[in-house]
């Protein structure tokens, strides 16, 4: 048989459990935003663009 207080216990851990995960969850989904530029680097980086479109869409960021 369990005791009462095993029971509650068993539930204030379930809900710690519920809480860490979705506090994790929300913070990986409102993560800090890329600027335009880093996003640009980072397709570069990658070859999705060539050097004259990087340079020139740089270009047009900074004016």
């Amino acid at each position: 048989m369990m005791s009462p207080l095993g029971g509650g216990l068993f539930l204030v851990l379930f809900l710690a459990l519920v809480f860490v995960v979705l506090t994790r969850v929300t913070r990986k989904s409102s993560g800090v935003q890329e600027s335009a530029l880093d996003i640009l680097k980072k397709r570069y980086a990658r070859g999705e663009i060539t050097r004259e479109e990087f340079e020139r869409m740089k270009q047009e960021l900074k004016d």
